[in-house]
C-alpha cells in the first residue's frame, strides 16, 4: 500500500514538471572531423577536463574544451523573447550566451542577444570572466526574464559575452546555463535555479536529468520534480561532500572483482558539462588497460570494435552502493573507430562522472537536501 501510494504521489507531481528536450547532436569533435580539422585542433588544444574543478583564482569559474559533449537544450531571454541553444551544466554555476558586443569568430555562427530588442533588460557596471582550458569568455552582466521549460525568472542576471575561446565555433549550443551552486558562481551571479527555488517557481528544491543512450531524441532536463517513466527499481540517495559542485564519496572502482582505481576511497562530480568518466591518469590508463584499450599520444582511446561484446563491466561503488557502466555505455561507436569513455585527468585526485555515465543512470540533483539520486535508467 505504501508503494502504491509514492507511486501515485510520483505520477502526480510527474504531471506538474517543467520539461526541457535535450537533442543529442553533432559533437564538435565530429564537426572537426567532417572539416578535416581534428588532428591539428587537438595539438593545440589538448583536452584538460580538471581545469574546471581546480582554479585557484579568486572568482573565475573553470570550464574545459570538451569537444565530445552533445546534449543542448533551448531557452529564451528578454521580451519579446530571444532563443538560445545552452549546455545544462552541473559542473558550473553562470548562465550566460553570446551577445552583440562579441568580436570573437566563436560568435559569428551563434545566436547573439540584443539588448536593444528587450524591454526588460537591465545592464550592470559588472564584468564577467569564465577560464576555459585553452581560452575565456569574458563580458559583462545585465539582468532579464530568463524562460526555462515554461518556468519564466524575472530578473535573472546572465552573462553577455564580448571575447569567446575559439573552440566555441565548433560547438552547437551558443551558451552554458550552470546548475551548481552559488558558492562557485563567477562574480557572484545568482544561479537560475537559484531564483526559481527562492522565487517558488518549482514545486520542489530539485532537478533530475534523463540522456537517452542511442536516440538524438528524448532527453530531458527537469526542473521541479522526478519523472518515474525515466527509471526503474530503485532510487539511491548519495549525500554530498561539498555544497560548491555536486560531489560525493567514491569508494572504489572495480572490474570482475578486482580493485582496478580509487582503492581507499576518493571524490567524484557528477557532471552533465563533462561528457567522459574522468580520472587521475595513473587510475585511468590501468581501467584502459583491463578493458584492452589503447591510448594514443593525444590521450584518445580506442579499442576494436569487435571486443566490444567481450569486454568486462566497470563498476563504481559511490557511498556503498555498486553503479554498474556496461562496454556498451562507455565504448562510444563511430564509422571508423571505437573510443572508449574514460578520460586522462592527470595528477588530480578527483574523478567526474560525466555523460558517459549519466546516460546509464537517470540522475536527480536535490538541493533542498544536498543529495543526488541515481536509478538504472530505462
Amino acid at each position: 500500500m505504501k508503494l502504491a501510494f509514492l507511486l501515485f504521489a510520483l505520477v502526480a507531481l510527474s504531471e506538474c514538471l517543467h520539461k526541457i528536450p535535450l537533442k543529442k547532436g553533432k559533437t564538435a569533435r565530429e564537426v572537426l572531423q567532417e572539416q578535416g580539422l581534428w588532428e591539428e585542433f587537438r595539438k593545440k588544444h589538448p583536452y584538460n577536463p580538471m581545469v574546471k574543478f581546480t582554479s585557484n583564482s579568486a572568482g573565475t569559474e573553470q570550464m574545459t574544451n570538451d569537444a565530445d559533449l552533445s546534449y543542448y537544450g533551448v531557452i529564451s531571454i528578454g521580451n519579446p523573447p530571444q532563443s538560445f541553444t545552452v549546455i545544462f551544466d552541473t559542473g558550473s554555476s553562470n548562465l550566460w550566451v553570446p551577445s552583440i558586443y562579441c568580436s570573437s569568430p566563436a560568435c559569428s555562427n551563434h545566436a547573439k542577444f540584443n539588448p536593444k530588442g528587450s524591454s526588460s533588460f537591465k545592464f550592470t557596471s559588472e564584468s564577467v570572466a569564465i577560464q576555459y582550458g585553452t581560452g575565456s569568455m569574458t563580458g559583462v552582466l545585465g539582468y532579464d526574464t530568463v524562460e526555462v521549460g515554461g518556468i519564466i525568472v524575472p530578473n535573472q542576471i546572465f552573462g553577455l559575452s564580448e571575447t569567446e575561446a575559439d573552440f566555441m565555433y565548433y560547438m552547437k549550443a551558443d551558451g552554458i546555463l550552470g546548475l551548481a551552486f552559488p558558492s562557485i558562481s563567477s562574480s557572484g551571479a545568482t544561479p537560475v535555479f537559484d531564483n526559481m527555488m527562492s522565487q517558488t517557481l518549482v514545486s520542489q528544491s530539485l532537478f533530475s536529468v534523463y540522456l537517452s543512450r542511442n536516440s538524438e531524441e528524448g532527453s530531458v532536463v527537469i526542473f521541479g520534480g522526478i519523472d518515474p517513466s525515466y527509471f526503474t527499481g530503485t532510487i539511491f540517495w548519495l549525500p554530498l561532500t561539498s555544497e560548491t559542485y555536486w560531489q560525493i564519496s567514491m569508494d572504489s572502482v572495480t572490474i570482475n572483482g578486482n580493485i582496478v582505481a580509487c582503492a581507499g576511497g576518493c571524490q567524484a562530480i557528477v557532471d552533465t558539462g563533462t561528457s567522459l568518466i574522468v580520472g587521475p591518469s595513473t587510475d585511468i590508463a590501468n581501467i584502459n588497460s583491463w578493458v584492452g584499450a589503447l591510448t594514443d599520444e593525444y590521450g584518445d582511446v580506442t579499442v576494436t570494435c569487435s571486443n566490444i561484446q567481450r569486454m568486462p563491466n566497470v563498476t563504481f561503488s559511490l557511498n556503498g552502493y555498486t553503479f554498474e557502466i556496461p562496454a556498451s555505455a562507455y565504448v562510444s561507436q563511430s564509422s571508423s573507430s571505437c573510443s572508449v569513455g574514460f578520460g586522462y585527468g592527470g595528477t588530480e585526485q578527483l574523478w567526474i562522472l560525466g555523460d558517459v555515465f549519466i546516460r546509464q543512470y537517470y540522475a536527480i540533483f536535490d538541493r533542498g537536501n544536498n543529495q543526488v539520486g541515481l536509478a538504472l535508467g530505462v
